[in-house]
């Protein structure tokens, strides 16, 4: 699966990202906060976590700005399963946060996820990051008024992370800008 944004390009990870993609994640402060699983490190654990087989319905996506002098690599974004619940979970590197990357990222998985049939999902905010809390709730997502704990492997402890939850057959949800093109593989 492919999406394309207004800026970005969004796509399953290649062979040729191991390196660039090991390299954006071993910063700590990208391991910090994903409160959905542990992002690979090493070159051989993300070319085991890529060769893994996926559930079409629960893409793991790179997402790579489309810029004239050639795409950059700001982040990754995807789908899960936790606790029987569809779960997104996304990081930036560090060099590109605060540009809404993440807000546009978000807003184009969710379209997709609803074209997928899913009707809800799930992400989770450590209280810590706010910049999270303000992506997810323009994206559409509410507070679910619960807390859950999570082991973040980047602090090496399980944290509190509060629950939000996008309808995706609601209102605020159909409000939000749609990716500009979706191609499937």
């Amino acid at each position: 699966m492919f999406i394309r944004t207004e800026r970005l390009f969004l796509r399953p990870g290649w062979p040729e990202d191991f390196d660039e993609l090991v390299n954006a994640i071993s910063e700590e402060t990208a391991q910090r906060n994903p409160g959905v699983g542990e992002l690979p490190r090493s070159t051989c654990a993300m070319r085991d976590y890529l060769a893994k087989p996926r559930d079409p319905r629960l893409p793991h996506l790179v997402m790579y700005l489309r810029a004239p002098g050639g795409p950059k690599l700001v982040g990754g974004i995807g789908l899960g399963r936790i606790e029987n619940e569809v779960e997104l979970g996304y990081w930036i590197a560090p060099a590109h946060r605060g540009r809404g990357f993440a807000r546009e990222a978000v807003r184009a998985v969710l379209a997709q996820a609803r074209t997928l049939g899913h009707r809800r999902v799930v992400a989770s905010h450590f209280a810590d990051n706010p910049a999270t809390l303000d992506v997810l709730q323009e994206a559409g997502f509410a507070d679910s008024g619960q807390e859950r704990e999570r082991f973040a492997q980047g602090r090496a402890m399980p944290i509190r992370a509060r629950i939000y939850v996008a309808n995706l057959g609601e209102r605020p949800f159909l409000r939000a800008p749609m990716p500009t093109n979706v191609l499937s593989a």
